[in-house]
């Protein structure tokens, strides 16, 4: 039943030619009494040529409804000055009223509706029934008006429901497209955001590695002490940068069993002193002081201010010189926290640290700028008057709206 039923729906034209034939076969019966002659006013050959035309009416009207409309209008009007009474073909109407007001265009439609009204009307005019009242011509005129309304009515309601249906898919697939838009932003920010995890993991680490190396080897034949300290710094300094950067590539691996051994957590204000004292064993110089009452601060301003100050401390590495040195201060206030990071060495060109480092690859300032607007703060950085190099951030406790 269901193979029927497709296939039917595969072949409207052909179901519309079948019931156009039936159509014309009971159309034809009525067209002639029993002894031969016409049943009405009206010649034969012009009452079969009427009902031809609006079988044919029938049969194309979903493949040509505003056509075939006004074939209709035209063939109704024949009817009327050749003065062919109405018969079961005229049942075309109906059905023409009905197509164009659910598939046609929308002045088909109106036309539809205009000509339906008026049809009955003048039906009753051209034949009146002689044994009927005016008000009785009158009663009949609207009864037969009443199914051509409601013709239209329904048609009208079917385009109003696939429209209705039509917008709905098309919210749905703009939802879903809007869905697919969202989610390749999020990889996008997702990935953005561990390539600047593992820039400041591997800018700092590595380059504290670079420096210990060269010291070991440097000392390696006179003070063997030294050497030995330098290879330790290394390895913890190696093993914490792996284990960080197991953590940011474990976000990625979605689907995958996680490795039972525990990650380590995101870093918070209170590692800053480790890392200070990490980049002092390198060489570095650094003077920290903490200003203001310690508190617990947002996640996301603790691991801003953890990678400020790794960064900031990584570019002196680099480009501060041999005998530069550095300061960081946290300043707590009652609705933020302050960072001053501050060397006096001599410094790389600005341009520099805007492109991202000295290789021109890594994320500088400008991840730097990404991390602080993600939490609704400010960060001031550019040379110092005199030398060196200054930066300047202030993290709001509250995200702005």
């Amino acid at each position: 039943m269901q193979r029927l039923y497709d296939f039917l729906r595969r072949h409207p034209t052909g179901v519309d030619t079948f019931w156009a034939v039936v159509l014309f076969g009971m159309s034809g019966m009525s067209e002639v009494s029993f002894d031969g002659s016409p049943d009405h006013h009206g010649s034969l050959p012009a009452g079969l040529a009427v009902s031809a035309v609006l079988c044919v009416v029938v049969a194309l009207r979903r493949r040509f409804p505003e056509p075939m409309l006004l074939v209709a209008v035209v063939t109704g009007l024949a009817q009327l000055v050749l003065d062919v009474e109405t018969t079961v073909a005229d049942f075309a109407m109906l059905v023409i009223t009905y197509t164009v007001a659910a598939i046609g265009a929308r002045w088909s439609s109106r036309l539809a509706l205009a000509v339906s009204l008026c049809a009955a009307a003048a039906a009753q005019i051209r034949w009146p029934q002689e044994q009927a009242s005016f008000a009785g011509q009158v009663a009949i005129a609207v009864f037969q008006t009443v199914p051509f309304a409601l013709a239209w009515v329904l048609g009208d309601s079917m385009r109003t429901r696939r429209a209705y249906f039509a917008q709905l898919e098309e919210r749905a697939a703009r939802l879903e497209k809007e869905r697919e838009a969202q989610a390749k932003v999020a990889v996008a920010a997702e990935r953005a955001r561990i390539a600047r995890e593992l820039h400041d993991v591997v800018a700092h680490n590595v380059s504290v590695m670079v420096v210990q190396a060269d010291g070991a080897n440097y000392v390696m034949d006179t003070a063997p002490d030294q050497a030995k300290k330098a290879l330790e710094t290394i390895s913890s300094t190696g093993r914490q940068a792996l284990a960080e950067m197991r953590r940011l590539l474990g976000v990625l691996r979605t689907g995958e069993h996680q490795e039972t051994g525990e990650y380590v957590p995101q870093p918070d204000v209170e590692q800053i002193d480790d890392l200070v004292e990490q980049c002092r064993s390198s060489g570095l110089p650094v003077d920290f002081k903490v200003e203001g009452t310690p508190r617990p601060l947002p996640s996301g301003v603790e691991l801003t201010a953890y990678r400020i100050v790794q960064e900031a401390l990584t570019n002196t590495r680099k480009h501060g010189g041999p005998n530069a040195g550095a300061s960081v201060r946290l300043v707590y206030f009652d609705d933020g926290l302050g960072l001053l990071v501050e060397d006096d060495g001599k410094g790389a060109p600005h341009e520099l640290y805007e492109e991202g480092g000295a290789d021109g690859r890594g994320h500088g300032l400008i991840g730097m700028r990404e991390r602080v607007g993600m939490v609704g703060g400010t960060l001031d950085a550019g040379p110092r008057p005199g030398g060196g190099f200054r930066i300047s951030a202030l993290l709001p406790l509250k995200p702005a709206h």
